[in-house]
């Protein structure tokens, strides 16, 4: 199974940030929307994980 991450941006902060935890595919999408509908987040992406990290 992939796993996937979310990344976004957030006011107030220079440096995107980074999920701490994996998802899968469909999980993740449901994340994305979850993390979308914050107040002072942008750009929402998932992105695939690395293996080994």
């Amino acid at each position: 199974m992939k796993s996937y991450r979310l990344e976004w941006t957030q006011d107030g902060r220079d440096e995107r940030q980074v999920s701490a935890v994996t998802y899968g595919a469909s999980a993740a999408e449901d994340y994305k929307a979850r993390k979308a509908a914050e107040a002072r987040v942008s750009d929402v992406q998932v992105v695939p994980e690395k293996p080994g990290t």
